[in-house]
């Protein structure tokens, strides 16, 4: 079991590099498919060496090999975290005994919210040609994959967590955007109910406290925007993580 996640793991690794051209072609509207890799300074078309995930990093010191510009510490940062979660993911799924195509989605899941998070911390959008595909996803292996959501509670989990999300950005659409609203829907359908209160509710403590973190250290306004999709994302991954072990203890206490 350890070496199927490790696999896994490595498979992050990959994974995280093809997630670095997501995060850097969708805001912008580029194709992820052409034109290959290559430096954004000089147009420099990578190698297969220098696409090897954290080793080119390493052993190019971190600039590209053509022109010596330095390469964003953020290329080899979300490979790792990909690699990382991928592990953790795998581990869990395995430990317990996870349908294999359940397994699968859960994995889309976490790479799709590490572009997302990403993405939104640096251009505070959360592009729909993200998150509608994981909607659907969600609720569709709900219905069709046995486990835990099933297709009842997914769609609860999406209406509720989506509708809840869309009533706050209508009321206060400067500290709510409809791509929080999507997203949210989004992760309702693959937590279900009500694990995606679970996710929501440790996002918005996480968030809340980063946010009064920045404000007192001066790095934030108290009116200036602050991404929530890296936080959703955060309580998210923790409740696919841990929910299930949370609530059976929770209700065993009641």
């Amino acid at each position: 079991m350890y070496l199927i996640s490790l696999t896994i793991g490595l498979l992050g690794l990959l994974i995280g590099s093809f997630l670095n051209v997501v995060i850097f072609r969708v805001p912008r509207g580029e194709s992820i498919v052409a034109p290959g890799s290559h430096c954004p300074a000089c147009c420099h078309a990578l190698r297969a060496w220098e696409l090897l995930p954290l080793l080119s990093f390493l052993i190019q010191k971190g600039r590209c090999s053509n022109c010596q510009t330095c390469i964003s510490w953020r290329y080899p940062v979300v490979e790792l975290l990909t690699g990382i979660l991928f592990f953790i993911t795998a581990s869990v799924g395995l430990s317990t005994e996870t349908h294999p195509v359940r397994l699968l989605m859960d994995l889309v899941l976490v790479a799709v919210l590490t572009a997302l998070s990403f993405i939104d911390l640096d251009t505070f959008r959360l592009p729909d040609v993200l998150t509608l595909p994981l909607l659907g996803i969600g609720l569709l292996g709900a219905f069709l994959i046995p486990g835990s959501p099933s297709g009842c509670e997914s769609v609860l989990g999406a209406l509720s967590a989506g509708g809840l999300f869309w009533g706050i950005a209508r009321v206060y659409p400067q500290g709510m955007g409809f791509g929080d609203v999507k997203l949210v829907a989004a992760l309702g359908a693959f937590l279900g109910f009500p694990t995606i209160f679970l996710a929501v509710f440790m996002g918005s403590f996480v968030g809340a406290f980063m946010g009064i973190l920045l404000f007192v250290t001066g790095q934030k306004r108290l009116q200036e925007q602050i991404p929530f999709g890296p936080y959703l994302a955060l309580g998210a991954i923790f409740a696919l993580f841990w929910g299930a072990r949370i609530f059976a203890w929770y209700w065993a206490w009641i």
